[in-house]
């Protein structure tokens, strides 16, 4: 599974996440802004709205909710102290990089699998910790980093989201080749642990091909695939269309 991951541009050091976000906020702030003049903003007793100043650019934000614990990393690397994985990522908010004669955090990239490649800067990072030890080391982190994605033309960001879904609707496996079934998730009852629908993604280039696949092995049933199984995968699906959701009977995971 991909994990997400910081890339500093200038050193191209990665500091990895120990698990993925649950949720990704973004928020767009246009460039926009009340209408002034030198002694305050300018309004009027018959208006409904303030007038307002479009200034071109804007500012877009990121906040990611992250989870890290000792208990989660292999025994050989294990730490006792937690903030020993989390200290990576609060340098990257530190004033670390020169630019035109003056400090700032450097320039990174929050990457994530083919779908995620956003430059920005570290803006506010937080953390709250429990799971103390008797000794008051800190075992378990919950941290929010805010990231301001960098100023890039409209075109070049256009561009940029364009390439990103090219690349996420690329599959990661020869046509004609295999692919193997790995468990995602808990095994329980009627459910082997096996994302069906993302062996599709990284077999056909969508998760939305699932039933072309299932249908090329002649699985009846995807919930019940055990993990291991080697999935063949067709020569050619570039011709078929994905298979819309909204289609999609019982049985699908």
């Amino acid at each position: 599974m991909e994990r997400v991951a910081f890339l500093v541009d200038e050193s191209g050091t990665r500091v990895d996440c120990l698990l993925n976000p649950e949720t990704v906020q973004v928020t767009r702030l246009a460039g926009i802004r009340p209408r002034g003049g030198p002694d305050g903003s300018l309004t009027g007793a018959g208006l409904a709205d303030d007038p307002l100043v479009f200034t071109g650019g804007g500012r877009t934000e990121l906040v990611l909710d992250l989870l890290f614990d000792i208990d989660f990393v292999e025994s050989p690397a294990r730490p006792d102290d937690v903030r020993a994985l989390t200290r990576p990522l609060w340098m990257l908010a530190e004033n670390s990089t020169v630019e035109h004669g003056w400090p700032r955090p450097p320039l990174v990239r929050l990457v994530w699998g083919k779908t995620w490649n956003v430059p920005g800067v570290i803006a506010a990072i937080a953390e709250r910790f429990d799971a103390f030890t008797l000794t008051g080391t800190p075992r378990r982190s919950w941290l929010r980093l805010r990231l301001v994605r960098v100023a890039e033309s409209a075109e070049a960001a256009q561009a940029g989201f364009e390439a990103e879904l090219a690349a996420a609707s690329t599959p990661t496996v020869t046509p004609g080749s295999a692919v193997v079934a790995a468990a995602d998730g808990a095994a329980e009852p009627g459910w082997s642990g096996v994302r069906f629908d993302l062996l599709a993604h990284d077999a056909l280039g969508s998760p939305l091909r699932w039933r072309l696949l299932a249908e090329h092995n002649r699985i009846t049933d995807p919930l019940t695939v055990p993990a291991g199984t080697a999935l063949a995968v067709p020569a050619s699906v570039l011709a078929t269309p994905p298979l819309d959701a909204t289609t999609t009977t019982g049985g699908t995971p």
